[in-house]
């Protein structure tokens, strides 16, 4: 009995801090790409109430993986054209600018793109990721500097 209560109690005490380690899932096995999906906007099932979906969901609070240089290729490959604006195949420091704002932007809802600290961030960014020194950054450039921030 008594070896039964002993066991109970550490079980008690124990418990949350098994509750908080959680196994980690190796990068390879996943196969597909992970979303990040925010419960107040996701729409449930017929005949399951919202409310109790949104609170059973957990909390989407961890820290995303860090891209590796294939994902980043790609995201590069797949938006360059975009802030490209005259379709040189190079960015100025203005379409660099625009695309770095908006990335931050989206990490950091609260960034002004305007403010000197801002631009400063951006500036020191495009000398960073301009290896050649000629005023312009390929895709290769880019590539190189968002894969390894």
């Amino acid at each position: 009995m008594l070896k039964t209560i002993i066991l109970a109690g550490t079980m008690t005490i124990a418990a949350p801090v098994l509750a908080q380690t959680a196994p980690q899932a190796a990068p390879a096995a996943q196969t597909a790409p992970q979303t990040s999906v925010d419960p107040a906007t996701t729409v449930p099932p017929a005949g399951v109430d919202s409310a109790a979906s949104v609170e059973a969901a957990p909390a989407q609070t961890a820290e995303a993986a860090p891209a590796d240089g294939a994902q980043v290729a790609q995201a590069v490959d797949t938006q360059f054209g975009t802030y490209d604006k005259n379709a040189d195949g190079k960015l100025s420091r203005a379409e660099f600018s625009e695309w770095m704002v908006a990335l931050k932007t989206a990490s950091d809802p609260s960034t002004k793109a305007a403010s000197a600290e801002t631009k400063k961030w951006v500036g020191a960014a495009f000398a960073q990721a301009d290896t050649d020194k000629n005023k312009s950054l390929d895709k290769t450039e880019v590539t190189g500097f968002l894969a390894q921030s």
